[in-house]
């Protein structure tokens, strides 16, 4: 039976019948593949290539009517236009052309960008309390206009402009004026003098001042370690890094697992904005375990225990006891939150015994610290009163004790990263004891380090560290052995083992009065989070500045950036010994 048109309207439901319609035309309409080809330099054909609604239809393959070709050719070119604009050229030349070939379609964009739009003039005005300020704001202005990053002579592309505006802003933001925006911008573009006239109206609105802080989170620990922690003052012009001083150091303080500081920018509130700080507090105790290895001192098993609200008041006793292969030690420490001048009090008692290259110690320690931080800067006076027994094979059996005032002193500009690329660490240290106070031999320690970082190109930094250290003293005898230096190890003098240089007795090697080590170290990553290095450690310990010889050690080594922090695997050959030894670590040590 022949069916027909009529036949099929009226067994079908009409949208049923319209809808089959539908699909019998669209498949009776011829269509064909889509090539696009695009001709124009280098720097912009990418540009062209993924963004011309021609180039995407061709890259998604379906088959295209002729009529569906004419409307992407003359979409694509006024694309084309728009794209060029953003990069400069105003002017250009776009020839397109649409063929048949075979059963396909093949367009074809002939482009020639002309010449490219220079900035002229750039011109920022302000307003807003900024606008009249002397001194420091006058100084703030010329900073923002400095930051303004299109400058005349320069390509105008409109990513760069947007950036500039930011960038112009970005000063302003981070110091006093937190409600800061842009009032007005405008590019004037001249096609005719490719040209581009660029002008910033800035409105800093009011200068910003800290008013109290409005804390919440707050249930378990007293409100006062809170504002104890803060570096700000009521009434301090606001400056974006003291919120972040701030947040860090309620981060770090062991009270918080969590801890946010900011403010509203609101200009009704300016001259007195609070400071809001929210946190969430940590539990009141905490018991922990952990275990660990490392090529200076072996294998490591460790048991915590903390208690953060001792009497109610916020004091901190903190129990720890590590078992490492060459070293044992049990600490407790009674530690008072931050008080309303900045400082940190604690008292603590150490037992500590370790036996490494011969040189076998058993040490009791009492010390009591005052500790301060301030930015980058973190200082430390603590008075200590320790007891030694030192024994080397038969050779040496002797009892040290000493009553030492000690001061260290600690900048760091790496901030809290794992994988520092620029900035410095320095350590200062000066202590000393008289017998004629609870020590068996009076002394002056001195000691120093500095580790500094480079950005090496886009994968790489560049690692110099020196070391120098030296106790003043008619003899070393009397002193205990943690006021004496040894050299070699992981983050001493790789290529030899752990506290190896020094002076050598039968049976083992002891603590001297001088120290001096130094390194270059190269790091480069590759894809995700492995690198390389190479390095090269020098470096010795003596009784005396003259007897001083660097041993050296040169090495290559292995690195992975792990959540946690660096993991290093270093070989290193020994100059001295002749011999090569492996070196693990895990984390960066100052």
């Amino acid at each position: 039976m022949k069916l027909t048109t009529s036949f099929v309207r009226a067994v079908l439901p009409s949208p049923l019948f319209r809808i089959l319609t539908f699909l019998a035309v669209l498949c009776a309409m011829p269509a064909h593949a889509l090539t696009v080809e695009v001709e124009a330099p280098d720097e912009l054909k990418p540009l062209l290539v993924q963004y011309l609604e021609a180039a995407r239809a061709a890259r998604m393959g379906e088959p295209l009517d002729e009529a569906e070709v004419a409307r992407l050719r003359s979409v694509s070119e006024d694309t084309a236009r728009e794209l060029l604009a953003t990069e400069g050229y105003f002017s250009p030349q776009i020839d397109s052309s649409m063929t048949q070939v075979g059963d396909d379609w093949v367009l074809r964009y002939a482009v020639a960008p002309g010449p490219r739009t220079l900035v002229r003039t750039v011109n920022i005005d302000f307003a807003g309390a900024l606008a009249k300020a002397e001194g420091r704001g006058a100084r703030l202005r010329e900073r923002a206009e400095r930051s303004f990053t299109l400058q005349p002579e320069m390509p105008f592309r409109q990513a760069d402009w947007d950036v500039a505006k930011v960038a112009v802003l970005r000063p302003l933001l981070t110091i006093r004026y937190p409600a800061a925006h842009l009032a007005a911008s405008e590019a004037r573009i001249n096609p005719a003098a490719q040209a581009a006239d660029l002008t910033v109206t800035v409105d800093s609105g009011p200068a910003f001042f800290y008013g109290e802080p409005v804390i919440s989170g707050s249930q378990r620990y007293p409100e006062s370690i809170i504002r104890n922690l803060s570096p700000l003052k009521p009434g301090q012009p606001y400056r974006q890094q003291d919120l972040l001083d701030y947040q860090a150091a309620l981060d770090m303080s062991g009270y918080y697992a969590q801890a946010t500081v900011h403010i509203e920018p609101d200009p009704a509130l300016a001259a007195a904005v609070p400071v809001r700080v929210n946190v969430v507090e940590r539990p009141e105790k905490l018991f922990s375990v952990g275990a660990g290895v490392s090529t200076d001192t072996g294998a490591r098993v460790q048991v915590s225990w903390t208690h953060r609200d001792i009497l109610n008041r916020g004091l901190r006793l903190d129990l720890d006891a590590r078992l490492e292969t060459e070293r044992q030690t049990g600490a407790a420490e009674l530690a008072w939150p931050r008080n309303a001048n900045g400082y940190e009090n604690s008292l603590g008692l150490q037992l500590k015994q370790e036996d490494i290259e011969g040189q076998e110690t058993r040490s009791t320690v009492l010390a009591a610290k005052r500790s301060r931080t301030r930015g980058q800067i973190e200082a430390t006076l603590s008075l200590q009163y320790q007891i030694e027994q030192q024994t080397i094979a038969d050779v040496l059996d002797v009892r040290n004790r000493a009553l030492t005032a000690n001061y260290a002193w600690t900048q760091r500009t790496i901030g809290r990263a794992f994988y520092p690329r620029r900035g410095y660490v320095l350590t200062l240290q000066g202590g000393g004891a008289s017998e004629a106070l609870l020590s068996d031999t009076s002394f002056i320690r001195l000691y120093g380090r500095h580790t500094h970082f480079f950005r090496a190109g886009d994968n790489g930094r560049l690692i110099l560290r020196g070391e120098l250290g030296s106790v003043l003293a008619q003899t070393r005898d009397g002193i205990p052995t943690d006021f004496l230096f040894r050299a070699g190890g992981d983050n001493s003098v790789r290529g030899y083992a752990y506290q190896s240089l020094g002076r050598t007795l039968d049976g083992g090697v002891v603590s001297v009065r001088h120290l001096a080590t130094g390194s270059v170290e190269y790091h480069h990553f590759f894809e995700g989070n492995w690198g390389m290095a190479v390095f090269v450690d020098a470096g010795d310990a003596a009784d005396s500045r003259g007897d001083l010889s660097p041993a050296f050690g040169y090495g290559v080594g292995a690195r992975y950036r792990s959540p946690v922090g660096p993991i290093n695997l270093d070989l290193a050959y020994g100059e001295a010994t002749d011999e090569f030894r492996l070196h693990f670590s895990l984390g960066v040590s100052f």
